[in-house]
């Protein structure tokens, strides 16, 4: 354990996981396979790459799939094969702001609406550069207000990379509203989100060897194809800076080779201030994205199934008046 991880863990909202012998075998082998192409450029002509990696996640059997439109945003549904008419998961896909499709993400996010017991939809919000801030920000709370038109009565966020900031963004425009927002938000559950586009966590350096994937140099250029003009600090844009305190629970997991693991760690650590069920789970040895990885490591199993089983006791709990 590096850094201040262990400082936050004795403050019990960190919650660590050790690295098992056989997943240190396989990450040995993705850093292998990854490392001559760390730090580099990543333009629109890219996503193509990224889509297909995404489409390689293993699939469920038990999971269907089905296009629609919600609050008039284009996207996917994956519905696992039992599920509640008045209940949904509002996934935001991850890519840094300008990769990602609904359907490239339809295999990690069915095996959380499988675990979750829950169906789940997958919005293709508008991606940078051609779409800058705030038109994702704009898209996703277009398709959380939509929700309500389709009868849904009770929503869980979930979110990867980007999407954990959309979706922890998401969350604080909601409660931060005067009028309350309809359906009601009974939680947040996301992977290795990026809460601070100002780019001031610590680990842009503590773990800038141990991350097998991405550089503070080729991160600063996908956040500025992302905000244009706009400023870092807007709460839309770095959900570290907004408001937090009436949030819903959150939960957060995340590997502990990443340069956004402070994101993470900061992020839980102001929410936990201010008075909200936050936690973060933190594994050891895991690269960014690690849960894509699912029928390969067991770590990205058992992340996944304890935020299946996070978001269906939410699900079913009362909501927060």
């Amino acid at each position: 354990m590096q850094g201040s991880t262990a400082n936050r863990t004795s403050a019990g909202f960190v919650a660590t996981h050790p690295l098992d012998p056989e997943d240190a075998a396989v990450t040995a082998v993705m850093r292998a396979m990854t490392s001559a192409a760390k730090g580099a450029r990543q333009g629109p002509e890219t996503r193509g790459q990224f889509d297909a990696f995404m489409e390689s996640v293993s699939p469920r059997d038990d999971v269907t799939f089905e296009a629609s439109s919600v609050g008039g945003v284009p996207g996917l549904w994956a519905m696992p094969a039992d599920w509640p008419s008045h209940d949904a998961i509002l996934h935001l896909h991850g890519g840094w702001f300008n990769f990602g499709s609904a359907k490239a993400y339809r295999h990690l996010v069915g095996q959380i609406a499988a675990r979750a017991g829950a169906r789940a939809f997958i919005p293709d919000y508008r991606l940078a550069p051609e779409h800058p801030f705030p038109a994702a920000t704009d898209d996703v709370l277009a398709c959380y207000r939509g929700l309500a038109e389709r009868g849904v009565h009770r929503v869980a966020l979930t979110g990867d990379s980007a999407g954990g900031n959309l979706a922890l963004g998401l969350a604080s425009r909601i409660t931060g509203e005067a009028a309350r927002v309809k359906p009601a938000l009974v939680g947040v559950a996301v992977m290795s989100p990026v809460t601070d586009l100002t780019l001031s966590g610590a680990t842009y350096e503590t773990r800038a060897e141990a991350d097998p994937l991405f550089t503070r140099p080729q991160v600063a250029e996908l956040v500025q194809s992302y905000l244009g003009g706009a400023d870092p600090t807007h709460p839309l844009a770095s959900p570290l800076h907004g408001p937090l305190s009436d949030l819903p629970s959150v939960r957060i997991h995340v590997g502990d080779d990443e340069v956004l693991l402070d994101d993470s760690l900061r992020y839980v650590e102001r929410a936990v201030a201010a008075g909200v069920d936050a936690r973060a789970d933190v594994w050891m040895g895991m690269p960014h994205g690690f849960p894509a990885s699912v029928g390969r490591l067991k770590a990205a199993a058992q992340a996944l199934d304890a935020v299946g089983a996070y978001l269906a006791e939410r699900l079913r709990a009362p909501a927060s008046p």
